[in-house]
């Protein structure tokens, strides 16, 4: 399984952009920013995922975990180092995770992230992925495994820039698609998919 995409930013480009974006709006949105050869080697470990070895989302965290599908329906499978992608895909999100710390002083730690998977119909509700004061979820990573989605096949994620705002900014689920912003700050939602949607999701946390 190999996608084509047009990514014109170097490595350095690219983390540069982030970086700058992040300080200019707390959100940093670029088509094609995953490397295309990462981007071949997740969706080759993605086709090798059985069904059942995805397993259904919940909302909150360790023993407040529960699976509630008035809020979200996806199903997930985490990602670690026991495969060549996960193995290089951790590598490349430790490369963010440095150099924002250099350069930001962001404090982060460590990170975590899995595979997701909505199937046609299923969605995520509005939400944050940290509350103030209590998660130290600080920034959210999301890219996307979809070859030649369109407008229609609905499935956007809704970035909103507080809790005000109704319109929200839209990013399509193209294969490629980077979108990093700060956990506690953005509201987001994932919008019914009308076909088969793929994505990994991570978080950078600090040390609590």
């Amino acid at each position: 399984m190999t996608y084509k995409q047009i990514n014109t930013l170097s490595n350095e480009q690219l983390l540069a952009r982030i970086a700058k974006d992040l300080t200019a709006h707390g959100h940093c949105i670029i088509p094609a920013g995953l490397p295309e050869k990462l981007g071949n080697s997740l969706a080759e470990q993605l086709s090798c995922i059985n069904d059942v070895d995805f397993h259904r989302a919940g909302v909150g965290r360790n023993s407040d975990l529960k699976r509630n599908t008035s809020i979200r329906k996806d199903e997930i499978f985490w990602i670690n180092n026991e495969t060549n992608a996960g193995r290089e895909w951790l590598r490349w999100a430790e490369e963010i995770q440095l150099f924002l710390n250099r350069e930001l002083y962001l404090g982060l730690f460590s990170f975590e992230s899995h595979f997701s998977h909505y199937a046609v119909g299923d969605y995520y509700k509005r939400h944050l992925d940290a509350f103030k004061g209590s998660s130290n979820r600080v920034l959210s990573l999301v890219t996307y495994l979809n070859d030649s989605w369109k407008k229609e096949d609905g499935g956007e994620l809704v970035l909103y820039k507080n809790d005000r705002d109704e319109n929200g900014i839209k990013v399509l689920p193209e294969f490629g698609t980077l979108v990093i912003f700060l956990s506690e700050e953005f509201p987001h939602e994932v919008l019914p998919a009308l076909r088969d949607r793929y994505a990994i999701a991570g978080w950078f946390h600090i040390n609590a």
